[in-house]
């Protein structure tokens, strides 16, 4: 038998090893960072994005104010996702007719394909784009603090109430509620300005005070801060309206196994040309059991006007349990402003 050469067994067992680290490295470790990308599933959400909580129905964020009117974005969702968009409030009138009816489709269409509030301004309609989107981020925040509620009634919600416009300037209050009380409260926006500065320093910490230790909006305004305190009552109680059930607005009524959920909602002002209309209603089991014009025309012809149409529309609402409800003869603005207002409370229920 031949013996093997030196060199012939010195080329084998390099040729070996060679293979062997080929090996080693066409193996690719466990904790590849884009392992979890190349499995199909889905990195966190950015800000910005359509929550995914499971969230359905209606959602209208608030109404942005621009250089050329107001601009609101209502929003129907289907578990977490964006199914539709439309602008319920957008600029009219004169050249703002032609670019609403340009820049708001394309818009819409952005949002849907976006499924959130990151989309390209429409070229042409720099303000309607800044203001659409503005209100598109808000309805989001209001879908965003449902889809957590429904999640657990302890779960934390943030609740920005609307703008309450005073004599010396808007306010704005958001609150975290949590497990149905109100952890923290803050003023987003206070008068500023002059004698208004010293004003908004020394009331707002006192009114964020007595807000969470009240657990509602009945709280006491401060003195020499009147108006400072109605805004942010007025705001705050709007921040609280906009919890969706089992949130820190809500109670259980009825008795036995058919427990039902009440909630108050206040719509936002709807503005008309005599005056803001503005209407809560009490929803009981996903039915309007009371509606009420917690604002309406007032001065001169339109008080005759108010305490004629308002009981009429009340009634109409609670009988017909949605916003679908017949103009009051010689009360059209009224009547139109009413039923703006209540479908914005009924959108905050999801209904």
């Amino acid at each position: 038998m031949r013996k093997s050469h030196p060199v012939r067994r010195a080329v084998l067992a390099g040729a070996a090893t060679v293979s062997g680290i080929v090996l080693l490295l066409s193996l690719k470790p466990a904790s590849d960072p884009g392992s979890a990308q190349a499995a199909g599933q889905a990195p966190p959400a950015a800000a910005g994005q359509a929550p995914q909580g499971g969230v359905n129905g209606a959602v209208t964020g608030d109404a942005a104010q621009t250089q050329y009117g107001a601009v609101q974005v209502r929003l129907t969702m289907s578990n977490g996702k964006i199914t539709q968009a439309e602008a319920v409030q957008a600029p009219k009138g004169g050249r703002s007719d032609q670019i609403t009816a340009s820049s708001v489709p394309r818009l819409n269409q952005a949002a849907v394909a976006a499924q959130g509030a990151e989309i390209d301004a429409v070229s042409g309609a720099t303000y309607t784009s800044a203001g659409y989107k503005k209100s598109l981020q808000s309805a989001l925040d209001k879908a965003k603090a449902s889809a957590g509620a429904q999640q657990g009634s302890g779960d934390a919600q943030t609740l920005t109430g609307d703008v309450a416009q005073t004599q010396y300037g808007p306010v704005q209050v958001r609150v975290t509620v949590a497990g149905g009380k109100i952890t923290k409260a803050e003023a987003v926006q206070a008068p500023k300005g002059g004698r208004s500065d010293q004003i908004t320093a020394s009331s707002v910490p006192r009114l964020n005070q007595a807000a969470v230790a009240a657990g509602d909006a009945d709280v006491d305004a401060v003195s020499g801060a009147t108006y400072t305190s109605a805004g942010y009552k007025k705001s705050l109680q709007s921040a609280l309206d906009k919890a969706p059930a089992g949130g820190g607005s809500s109670q259980a009524a009825g008795s036995g196994g058919g427990r039902a959920t009440t909630q108050t909602l206040t719509g936002r002002a709807a503005q008309t040309q005599y005056g803001p209309v503005q209407v809560r209603v009490t929803v009981t089991g996903g039915k309007i059991t009371k509606a009420e014009a917690v604002q309406a025309p007032k001065g001169g012809r339109s008080d005759q006007i108010t305490s004629s149409s308002v009981p009429r529309l009340n009634q109409a609402a609670v009988a017909a349990g949605n916003a679908q409800i017949d103009a009051v003869s010689g009360a059209t603005y009224t009547s139109a402003g009413y039923k703006q207002s209540l479908q914005s409370a009924l959108d905050q229920a999801g209904g």
